[in-house]
């Protein structure tokens, strides 16, 4: 058995698995949302109250692990993203965390979370060893869009616009405003207009909450079902209908129609299904494949 915890900007993930010949098979995840990188595009540090949130998760997640295996428990990796990236302050957040849990927080750059996401997306997939691939992960204060070939990467490339982190930028109002949702559509057109699109056919693949949370409410789950997200589509018509709903209601609105989906996530949706309706027009695909792997998932194959 291996574990791992994927602290990002909105949440942090935990998944417990064996991995067998480049297979995962998942036993157990858990998830919460303490929104990490709040306020960290503007102030470039990170908040204690948010550094406190985080750190009561990650003895709850360490809890939770001795008591399947006190081994298990000394050796989770624990991963960090682009909001401690970013921080100023990230060094005494990630001293604080050794300080409380005894781990050591592997901080990874823009491009290996570009390649550890695109493993992890791939890892709990079926028949994408001979297919082009774009894997998208849109976090909370950074984007990856990776292109390759089966399993093997040929490009990946981190961009810094995420749900919390536009969020944070355009939307004043709540729910935005039109021209809020224009401003933040252009500045994401303009960031993608950097992007190298790959040439030969591929399929867009996208992970994280984002994605995962419009696919689960067009299936209309009644819970988290990761079998059943994985390998579904989302298309771009449900999308727009989306955005449309979303931009129309406040988030704590949003939040009490659709939990748990968007429990924590109902303020951020918007921003987020900006970025992948913006996404797939710039690539020029109709769909997105839903993976419920990511960086987890990813940083375990290496091991």
């Amino acid at each position: 058995m291996k574990a791992s915890i994927d602290i990002g900007t909105n949440s942090v993930l935990l998944l417990v698995c064996e991995v067998t010949h480049g297979v995962i098979r998942v036993l157990h995840e858990k998830q919460a949302v303490p929104r990490l990188g709040k306020g960290v595009d503007k102030e470039r540090n990170l908040h204690s109250d948010s550094c406190e949130r985080v750190l009561h998760i990650l003895r709850d997640y360490q809890n939770f692990l001795k008591i399947i295996d006190t081994d298990l428990s000394r050796k989770a990796i624990v991963t960090a993203t682009s909001a401690v990236r970013d921080a100023n302050n990230r060094d005494t957040f990630m001293n604080l965390v050794h300080k409380a849990t005894g781990w050591n927080i592997r901080l990874l750059s823009g491009q290996e979370e570009a390649q550890t996401t695109y493993n992890g997306a791939l890892s709990v997939l079926n028949n994408r060893r001979e297919t082009g691939n774009m894997i998208i992960d849109i976090g909370g204060g950074s984007t990856e869009i990776s292109f390759g070939e089966g399993f093997r990467l040929l490009q990946g490339k981190s961009i810094d616009m995420g749900s919390v982190r536009f969020t944070e930028r355009f939307f004043r109002n709540d729910p935005p405003t039109d021209p809020e949702i224009k401003r933040a559509r252009a500045e994401i057109k303009k960031y993608l207009a950097g992007v190298e699109k790959p040439h030969d056919n591929f399929d867009v693949i996208g992970v994280a909450g984002t994605v995962t949370s419009l696919a689960a409410i067009h299936q209309k789950m009644g819970d988290y079902e990761a079998n059943l997200l994985n390998g579904s589509d989302l298309g771009k018509d449900q999308l727009k209908k989306s955005i449309i709903e979303f931009s129309k209601l406040s988030y704590r609105e949003l939040e009490e129609k659709y939990p748990p989906f968007l429990t924590g996530r109902g303020e951020v949706i918007l921003a987020g299904a900006l970025i992948l309706d913006e996404i797939l027009e710039w690539c020029g695909k109709k769909r997105v494949i839903v993976s419920t792997g990511g960086i987890r998932h990813g940083i375990l194959l290496g091991e």
